[in-house]
């Protein structure tokens, strides 16, 4: 089995760290490809930013198809371009807010969110909704710590574990999903610290992704997740004009990082 998982911003040392968290819980025999895009912005704080990451999640999936990818993960909490990728790939597409929102629902009845920015909170409520999970999530706690200061920050752990310890403490959270996939290789640390599930979309998407391909569930080939119509296009976004008769655009292919599943 193949799965990529799709950093959406260009920082290598947070596609290095989305791969390693994604090997970790990978099966026996799977491959999982860590990529991020040619085009885009250094990391995703804001609506301006998710909307120009997305190009970068098609080119990927569009690179992945030609490399006959069976699942992937997009690992942005803001889970940017889901639909438009499902139009493209043929096996299933899972965000990492939604893997980890569906994960902590199985765990506790109710749950908090903890992520980067203040201003990326309504975007985390905004998916709660959307999957079902307005009831369920209680809060939407942010640390203020910006995603490419999340390891250089050196009070950054400790500001998230304070976090994630009021959700539990005054909130009354029965379980934490972290909201950004820089804070993937902390879930344990931070879960031991404050008593309850810490979930990881990163590890949960890669899991969910690997269970749809082998459940043989894929995006419906009609109506919405059919594949995009056949039009021009113009200027910046010429390479991804979609040809008559042709499914995928046709874009420059891009080095991936291939990490195989490690087992003791």
């Amino acid at each position: 089995m193949h799965i990529r998982v799709i950093n959406p911003n260009t920082t290598r040392a947070m596609t290095d760290l989305i791969g390693r968290s994604a090997r970790v819980v990978a099966a026996r025999g799977t491959v999982v490809d860590a990529v991020q895009p040619t085009m885009g912005p250094a990391s995703i704080e804001s609506h301006y930013e998710e909307a120009l990451a997305v190009p970068g999640i098609l080119e990927q999936v569009t690179l992945g198809e030609a490399d006959g990818v069976d699942g992937y993960v997009v690992a942005c909490f803001g889970d940017p371009g889901l639909d438009a990728a499902r139009e493209l790939a043929a096996g299933p597409v899972v965000g990492i807010a939604e893997a980890a929102m569906h994960a902590a629902s199985l765990v506790g009845r109710r749950f908090s969110v903890v992520t980067t920015l203040g201003r990326t909170r309504a975007r985390a409520r905004e998916l709660a909704q959307r999957y079902g999970f307005a009831d369920a999530c209680l809060s939407v706690r942010a640390c203020e710590v910006a995603v490419l200061s999340l390891d250089a920050d050196p009070t950054g752990l400790a500001r998230i574990v304070d976090e994630c310890r009021s959700a539990v403490d005054d909130d009354g959270a029965d379980a934490v999903v972290l909201g950004c996939a820089g804070m993937a290789s902390w879930t344990s640390v931070i879960a031991g610290e404050i008593g309850v599930p810490v979930l990881d979309g990163v590890a949960a998407g890669t899991l969910l992704a690997q269970s749809l391909v082998t459940l043989g569930a894929r995006p419906g080939a009609h109506d919405e997740y059919a594949s995009p119509p056949a039009k021009p296009m113009a200027g910046l976004l010429a390479g991804f004009e979609i040809r008559p008769g042709a499914h995928l655009p046709t874009v420059r292919h891009a080095p991936v990082t291939r990490l195989e599943a490690v087992w003791p």
